[in-house]
């Protein structure tokens, strides 16, 4: 779902959508699994559309991270059933950057030596009994020393991680997330 006051360049379809009376659990619940179809909201002010639509939800914070091993491989996540990127929530007392960091290194067991610039924030919707959540999620760019063996963190629910390089990301390209795509655009990987 974008919300814009141009819109986009892209080769698929998109759909407009009206704000008057739109409801973003219903929209969410008429959603069909897995759609690949775009919608918009085109408004002359996207900050305030997108202001309005988030008073009605939860938001959580949550910050990951984009690792590249010093042979220029990137570490990705199989998590519920799909190819991911280590994140995790804000904790009380953390800045996004130190939640960042915490994350990847928890949840793949591995130190990270750098946090480099913030790459992109995504947005993500999902209902959590009757409420919507909307997850926002800063990445960054990190650097670790050499190629660490990954340990995934099992009790999160990731069966596994792994180091790719970029001209193998198709598995991850096939099965993965919108916001991850994002992720990987801002990163350079595609």
């Amino acid at each position: 779902m974008f919300i814009s006051d141009v819109l986009p360049e892209q080769k698929e379809k998109i759909q407009q959508l009206e704000f008057q009376d739109f409801d973003l659990q219903t929209f969410y619940k008429k959603l069909k699994n897995g759609s690949k179809k775009s919608y918009i909201f085109l408004t002359k002010n996207p900050q305030e559309t997108f202001r309005k639509l988030k008073k009605d939800c939860t938001i959580i914070k949550a910050a990951g991270g984009l690792v590249e091993s010093a042979n220029n491989n990137y570490l990705f996540i199989f998590r519920n059933k799909k190819w991911d990127l280590p994140k995790g929530k804000l904790e009380d007392g953390e800045n996004m950057k130190e939640t960042a960091v915490r994350e990847v290194e928890e949840e793949c067991g591995i130190k990270v030596l750098r946090r480099e610039e913030k790459l992109c924030k995504t947005y993500h919707v999902y209902p959590m009994g009757t409420k919507m959540v909307i997850k926002k999620t800063n990445w960054y760019k990190m650097i670790v020393k050499g190629e660490p063996n990954l340990i995934p963190q099992k009790e999160e629910g990731i069966e596994q991680a792994v180091w790719l390089d970029k001209n193998h990301v198709g598995p991850v390209i096939k099965n993965t997330f919108p916001s991850i795509m994002d992720v990987m655009r801002a990163g350079g990987i595609l």
